[in-house]
């Protein structure tokens, strides 16, 4: 039924009518009341019929309250729910618990519904019609609810994919066992949490967000679009001059369960999933992540935070990136061969090649401490090495012992812990104690490995909480002073 029609049948009568009707009605009224009065006042029977016409009248209104009692509980069969109230089948999603072991509101019978997991399942079926059909029967008998389902083709097949919500009780082998029965290959399954009810649309803007906003978040977000996986950023030279290899085509090349894509700036991209390949489909969505990277161009936060150190002064700490290779490399300038040797092991030469692979987003971030002149005092920098993160540190002599060094430290380790890493090192040398210092003033596990005059320490950061120092946010204002 459209809305002319439901407005045409709901439309009220006009008044004049109405008023018609009612006059109609008491002409009437006052006729009949005439007549009755006449038989009464002037027939024989005149009381007789009085007395038959109450008891007529009383019979009749018991008979009607009898009657609307009887069928007032029981609405029409054709009505629907009532305005505002929720469908069963609203009802039922609502009550689900979005994480898996949480139960809802008791059954009508008075028992709690049973413990839920939430598992993310990925399976390959043939591509004819039914095969689907067959997979959610399986699956219904099985007692699984299926949340969300994604389809990859195949040249020959297609690969489904799954957000399942299933009986805690219910162990994988059986549930693995009954998707293989229905025609299911391939098959691989693994625990999923709240995190995983987004769907994918909605989870691969929120990537291209933060990418549009940090070059330096692409790595985080081609992990979070992959699931586990490892991710190579490759520069097309090394910073000491030597060629790192022949690039991959334009087109990138996707071989299972590994996927080679050139940067368009320059060098190349290997993504590494060796426990589930990779689909058509994702080769696709990791291209267009690359490809906007690329038409959004170099981009860093411009956020900063103004600190106090202990003597008083106020330094600023703030994102660095490739526009900072002037001022960075006017920092190495003014330090010493030792604060040089220490950060770098060895002899350092032309600092600038050094500083064009480390200022860059492509393979890692930095963090710049800088005086209120916007003069450059230390350099932080996260460098991503495959599933480990990599931390190092450099702080003109003549602000060392001062506690920057250990605050860019503190903020590099929750950058770190934020993009998923679960440990953080640092290459250093034994004599440097001003790196060691700071690493064990994060308060958190390490490892320590010595060999041949090289220092490595490690820090778990599983389950860690780090606390900065007192900060207090500025607003973003340009930059005063050489």
């Amino acid at each position: 039924m459209n809305d002319a029609t439901l407005t045409k049948q709901t439309r009220r009568p006009h008044p004049w009518r109405r008023d018609l009707v009612e006059l109609a009605a008491v002409f009437t009224a006052v006729a009949v009341a005439d007549v009755v009065a006449h038989l009464v006042g002037r027939g024989p029977d005149g009381p007789a019929l009085l007395v038959v016409s109450a008891v007529a009248l009383i019979a009749t209104a018991v008979f009607h309250l009898w009657w609307a009692r009887r069928h007032s509980h029981s609405p029409p069969a054709h009505a629907g729910p009532a305005p505002g109230a929720a469908s069963p089948a609203a009802s039922g999603a609502a009550g689900d618990g979005g994480a898996a072991g949480i139960g809802g509101p008791p059954d009508d019978d008075g028992e709690r519904p049973r413990a839920t997991t939430l598992w993310r399942m990925r399976t390959t079926v043939r591509d004819t019609p039914g095969s689907l059909a067959a997979l959610c029967t399986a699956l219904a008998e099985l007692e699984v609810d299926i949340l969300t389902l994604q389809t990859h083709p195949l040249a020959s097949g297609t690969v489904d994919e799954f957000l399942l919500r299933a009986p805690a009780a219910l162990a994988p082998r059986r549930l693995t066992a009954g998707v293989s029965a229905a025609g299911g290959s391939g098959t691989w399954i693994e625990r999923a949490d709240a995190h995983d009810l987004v769907d994918t649309p909605t989870r691969v803007l929120g990537l291209a967000a933060r990418t549009a906003l940090d070059a330096a978040e692409l790595p985080f977000a081609l992990r979070q679009l992959l699931g586990r996986c490892t991710v190579h950023a490759r520069p097309a030279v090394s910073p000491a001059g030597r060629s790192t290899g022949e690039l991959p085509p334009v087109e990138g090349v996707l071989e299972e369960t590994v996927m080679r894509l050139r940067d368009p700036r320059g060098g190349s991209f290997t993504v590494e999933r060796p426990h589930l390949p990779f689909t058509p489909t994702e080769f696709a969505r990791v291209r267009a992540l690359l490809e906007l990277d690329d038409r959004l161009g170099p981009r860093v936060p411009r956020g900063r935070d103004l600190l106090a150190l202990p003597e008083g002064d106020e330094i600023t700490v703030r994102r660095a990136g490739e526009a900072d290779v002037d001022a960075a490399a006017a920092l190495h300038d003014r330090c010493s061969e030792r604060t040089l040797r220490q950060r770098y092991h060895g002899p350092v030469g032309d600092a600038r090649r050094y500083l064009d692979h480390l200022l860059s987003p492509r393979f890692g971030r930095t963090l710049a401490a800088q005086t209120a002149s916007g003069r450059l005092i230390a350099l932080g920098h996260l460098l991503w090495d495959g599933d480990e993160t990599e931390v190092a540190l450099i702080v003109e002599d003549g602000w060392q012992r001062r506690g920057i060094g250990s605050e860019l430290l503190r903020r590099l380790v929750a950058l770190a812990e934020e993009g998923g890493s679960s440990r953080v090192y640092a290459v250093t040398q034994p004599s440097n104690t001003g790196m060691v210092a700071a690493m064990r003033g994060l308060g958190l596990p390490l490892d320590y490995q010595s060999e041949e005059g090289t220092l490595v320490v490690t820090a778990q950061l599983e389950g860690a909480a780090l606390s900065p120092l007192a900060e207090r946010p500025v607003p973003d204002r340009p930059l005063t002073g050489p």
